[in-house]
């Protein structure tokens, strides 16, 4: 597999994205890394956490700054896979019906509280999630590459939700948590937003043409094989692990490669090594487990068991 880099011109592009997004959500460099760590993985995020951290104001931030077609969708108990996918509509003047798309034809999609939506629609989005395509009325429509869903949960108010299901949440790549900023932050946020919001001066930085020139790139780092049992090693362990009921499945773990080649990229390296396959096993196989009940009644956490691996499985020179 032979390496690939940024230009100096996707370097400086790339620079400028990141300080576009930490105008808008400031004190969470990690946090937009891993982002936009995804975004060049080709994968979606889930972000989960409490109701005004900034989680749709980030997604919008993204979205301007890659002038992308962006389309937001507040999923509610009533909302139906047709209001998702598009369906036909009869029209008086031709006499046949025409198809009309949903919001899901777009470059980015905000899914806005998603467990608040009855299972039969979110699982509208599984196709276009993981082959980048929707089936309506049996017929296939292709959707814009790239594709991605950004979805947001409230992890505290479960009245009224439903939990996303294993086969869902293994097809998005990470999960984040925003989180409170800091005291100096949040003060520093109090006056950028005085007058006027930051995210209306966002100038689009690239296209996303560019973007899925950049997630080639990311496909042609380097990974020893040394450096690729080590995750197969790691994912493995998940599966005969005495705490964990459901390991990491084979997507999982091409999920994880993605994540670890664009990681590396990001580092301006062409090549990974095991710190990245350690950093991003944190962000990517926690919310693809399910623990046995003696864990989650010991208020052990998946993070946690995915650190007790890492801790116990040598790390290759």
């Amino acid at each position: 597999m032979s390496g690939g880099t940024a230009s100096v011109d996707q370097a400086q592009k790339l620079d400028t994205l990141r300080r576009n997004l930490c105008k808008v959500i400031r004190g969470k460099d990690e946090t937009i890394e891993i982002l936009l760590i995804s975004l060049f993985a080709g994968g979606s995020v889930l972000m989960e956490d409490v109701p005004g951290v900034g989680k749709t104001t980030l997604a919008k931030a993204l979205a301007r700054s890659l002038d992308a077609q962006f389309r937001r969708v507040q999923f509610t108990p009533d909302l139906l896979p047709s209001d998702i996918l598009g369906s036909s509509i009869y029209s008086p003047k031709t006499g046949v019906f025409e198809f009309r798309q949903g919001p899901i034809f777009c470059s980015i999609l905000l899914a806005d509280e998603i467990n608040r939506a009855s299972p039969r629609t979110q699982s509208a989005l599984l196709e276009s999630m993981s082959e980048g395509q929707a089936t309506i009325e049996g017929v296939r429509h292709f959707l814009p590459k790239p594709f991605l869903v950004l979805a947001t949960q409230n992890p505290v108010d479960f009245h009224g939700t439903y939990p996303l299901p294993e086969a869902q949440l293994d097809r998005f790549l990470v999960q984040l948590q925003v989180g409170y900023p800091d005291r100096e932050m949040e003060i520093a946020m109090l006056y950028d937003r005085a007058i006027t919001l930051p995210i209306d001066s966002i100038e689009p930085v690239m296209t996303m043409e560019e973007v899925a020139d950049i997630q080639q790139t990311v496909r042609e780092i380097d990974l020893d094989r040394s450096v690729a049992g080590y995750l197969v090693d790691i994912v493995a362990r998940t599966r005969n692990h005495p705490l964990i009921r459901l390991g990491v499945s084979p997507r999982g773990s091409l999920m994880f490669f993605r994540a670890v080649q664009s990681a590396a990229f990001l580092s301006h390296r062409d090549f990974v090594t095991p710190d990245d396959v350690q950093r991003m096993a944190i962000h990517v196989l926690p919310h693809r487990l399910s623990l046995m009940p003696k864990a989650r009644y010991g208020s052990m956490t998946k993070a946690q068991v995915i650190q007790e691996i890492l801790s116990e499985l040598p790390v290759p020179a």
